[in-house]
């Protein structure tokens, strides 16, 4: 299967981009993720971000992808061929028209599967399970070694002892915040980020600006590429629903 690079396309225009317009979208993005206390976000290492991650299929994926014993929906399938293309997690939801939440939920579904290697990253695991659902917030912020298990079971047995005695009607989050384990403004943005991983994106490539006219026959060509996965993901689509009430209830 070709890769169909959406977003790096997009990036390689933006990078050709006059240096007096790139300081200007850097200090607006800066602005605005500073206002929304995401500052950190913009220092975070690639090899920690979720969306960066290409997964690694394992043997039993390989060999699932090519015979498909299992006969899962379609979209799985789709899903698998771009892990094996090396799609990184971004580039499959925008060649799938899914949300980051949607495209968690096949990895999480996937790794329990044992079709796609477990990420080396404790933070890139943990995230991709937070935003799927299936880790709450004391299990991300343990996985990824925010906290002790130590720690999250101190909270835990604090929330309980506050509502046994009616002292307080304390979220979980709240309680780790009581006992300085972590700050608020740091859960707010984790919050803000698994809220935001519900937001589809696509990327529409034929509105990308031509940086210049060598650009212009792989355009023409991703242009029709993109036609035929949208095609194919309209067929797929009807079956979503399905499959994330399976993954969902795994």
């Amino acid at each position: 299967m070709k890769k169909n690079n959406i977003f790096d396309l997009y990036l390689e225009k933006v990078m050709q981009l006059p240096l007096w317009v790139k300081q200007v979208l850097f200090v607006k993005l800066k602005e605005d993720m500073s206002e929304k206390n995401c500052i950190e976000f913009m220092e975070k290492s690639s090899n920690e971000m979720f969306s960066l991650y290409v997964p690694i299929l394992t043997f039993e994926g390989k060999t699932e992808l090519v015979e498909k014993k299992s006969g899962l929906d379609a979209n799985f399938y789709n899903f698998l061929r771009l892990c094996d293309s090396d799609y990184s997690v971004l580039e499959i939801a925008l060649n799938m028209y899914l949300t980051m939440e949607e495209v968690a939920k096949y990895f999480m579904f996937c790794v329990e599967q044992k079709y796609l290697e477990v990420p080396e990253s404790d933070e890139i695991y943990a995230m991709a399970g937070f935003i799927a659902g299936k880790l709450k917030t004391g299990e991300y912020l343990c996985g990824n070694k925010t906290l002790t298990f130590n720690q999250v079971q101190e909270a835990v047995e604090k929330q309980q002892e506050l509502n046994v005695n009616n002292e307080q009607n304390l979220k979980f989050v709240e309680v780790l915040e009581t006992l300085d384990f972590v700050k608020e403004k740091d859960m707010k943005v984790i919050f803000m980020l698994q809220e935001e991983s519900k937001k589809r994106f696509i990327l529409d490539y034929s509105n990308v600006p031509r940086a210049q006219r060598m650009f212009a026959s792989t355009q023409e060509k991703s242009s029709a590429e993109i036609e035929e996965l949208k095609e194919e993901n309209k067929k797929l689509r009807q079956k979503l629903s399905q499959l994330l009430q399976l993954v969902k209830n795994k």
